[in-house]
């Protein structure tokens, strides 16, 4: 009897205990969008998403809310200051001093400093307001208009869900106006450096809110790709960014260009070209059936094209198909940036690494 009363008292004891921790470990829980991405000696080999130059610098950032920047190419990488701890998708500079990250839980940051240190700028908890204060003036101020009380309940419904939010991509024209796209069609405009931001759903021909993977300006025209073959042109007469045909109905994840030229790039192995402006587009044979998930332009002009098994893929001078150039050591690729000494600086699921030109 003593002894069943022992193991029920040892039983009540530990119940009580896994409570008390439970609790203390609940109070002790801090939202990633408030804490603070911990220094890591192991930052530039955690993955990594994207990277891109601020002047002679460069800026990766990646999971945790890890961004890295180096000032030798790529040999050498220190971590900055971030005030949250969300997986970063994204970065951006316009300039040699102004920079924008985003990320999961919709957040954007900024950084003021050549990617040093950084300010959160808004986050997924304020989204959803963004959009029902917006389209709710649209709604008064266009009573008969049906389009914005829809507009108003996707508002609603992000502020249900909460945080979660991805942004996938962020772009600057300079240090004032940009934009950042992401999940179901999500679509923000800024004109004051991120310090408000108008939702710009109405301004997308994305009547099924595929997800928007990329944003990037090619010469003067600004293109965003996307889900199920989703390519869209900004179209400054009437301010909106219009829905290109391609023969591809498969997601493309980024688009890279040089002067008279587009390419697009995504899912299988699929690399369109177009030399009109989009009104037409010719595959660029990759000989792959994997996906294609980085790319960058070499010092040499040519176009480099990374996989997610770390294959890379270089232009032949107009051919229509592209090389499969030897790796030592594939890896899965995120990011591509040209290093001002030449070499391409490489992220993904490894961190970071140069590829030095040839």
């Amino acid at each position: 009897m003593c002894s069943y009363k022992n193991n029920i008292l040892q039983l009540a004891f530990g119940v009580v205990l896994g409570l008390s921790q439970g609790i203390t470990q609940a109070s002790d829980y801090v939202d990633v969008l408030d804490l603070p991405a911990k220094p890591s000696a192991l930052a530039v080999r955690s993955p990594l998403l994207d990277v891109a130059n601020a002047g002679q610098r460069l800026v990766a950032v990646g999971q945790r809310g890890h961004i890295l920047y180096s000032d030798d190419a790529g040999q050498q990488w220190q971590q900055a200051s971030v005030p949250v701890s969300s997986d970063l998708s994204a970065v951006y500079f316009s300039s040699r001093e102004q920079g924008w990250a985003v990320g999961n839980d919709g957040v954007v940051l900024h950084s003021s400093d050549a990617g040093v240190s950084w300010k959160k700028q808004l986050d997924g908890r304020e989204i959803g307001d963004l959009l029902v204060k917006h389209y709710s003036a649209l709604a008064t101020a266009e009573p008969g208009n049906e389009h914005w009380p829809l507009r108003v309940a996707e508002g609603q419904r992000l502020v249900e869900e909460g945080a979660d939010k991805p942004l996938l991509d962020v772009w600057f024209a300079d240090d004032k106006l940009g934009y950042v796209v992401g999940v179901f069609n999500l679509i923000l405009r800024t004109e004051d450096g991120g310090q408000s931001w108008t939702p710009f759903q109405d301004r997308t021909d994305n009547p099924q809110n595929f997800h928007l993977n990329a944003i990037a300006s090619i010469g003067d025209a600004l293109y965003i790709v996307g889900e199920q073959g989703l390519v869209l042109k900004w179209d400054d007469a009437h301010q909106r960014f219009a829905a290109l045909t391609t023969p591809y109905q498969g997601s493309f994840f980024g688009v890279v260009g040089k002067p008279g030229e587009v390419v697009v790039y995504g899912l299988r192995g699929n690399v369109l070209r177009s030399t009109d402006g989009g009104s037409s587009w010719q595959p660029f044979d990759s000989g792959l059936q994997v996906s294609v998930t980085a790319a960058a332009i070499d010092a040499q002009g040519h176009y480099r094209l990374f996989t997610q098994a770390g294959h890379m893929l270089v232009d032949q001078s107009n051919n229509a198909r592209l090389q499969l150039m030897p790796q030592q050591n594939p890896s899965p690729v995120a990011g591509a940036a040209l290093a001002s000494e030449g070499s391409l600086i490489l992220v993904g699921s490894r961190g970071a690494r140069a590829l030095r030109k040839e």
